[in-house]
């Protein structure tokens, strides 16, 4: 009875362990989203949108599961809100249809852990 006591205390700590660290992963992978939208505003650079969605993906995703499922989220939870807005705006963000799956493609590009440098536009500043 002790050892089944202990077993179940033990996976319980376990458990509560992953959970942490999914959640502590999730949080940094929040803030890699957040430090690459920053970065794209301030760089606003025509024609490097995509190289910021691979990247933050990218970065996000290096953290673990958490951090991928973070960034799957916010890119999803973007993109659905962009597509909501436009249908009540006049003229809508400009974007379409082709461009919300072309930045989806570039998100999945960076969640699978491809370089995000393949998006990079010829004369984004290194700091970026």
């Amino acid at each position: 009875m002790k050892l089944f006591t202990g077993l179940i205390f033990c996976s319980l700590v376990l458990g509560a362990s992953g959970l942490l660290s999914f959640l502590g992963e999730a949080a940094r992978g929040t803030w890699d989203m957040l430090r690459a939208y920053q970065d794209m505003r301030e760089a606003n650079y025509i024609g490097a949108d995509k190289y910021f969605h691979a990247r933050g993906n990218y970065d996000a995703a290096k953290r673990g599961p958490g951090g991928a499922w973070a960034a799957k989220v916010i890119s999803d939870a973007r993109e659905n809100v962009q597509r909501f807005t436009d249908r009540f705006s006049f003229g809508g963000s400009g974007r379409g249809a082709e461009d919300s799956r072309a930045d989806q493609a570039a998100n999945e590009w960076g969640r699978s852990g491809r370089d995000p440098n393949h998006f990079r536009p010829h004369g984004l500043p290194d700091k970026y």
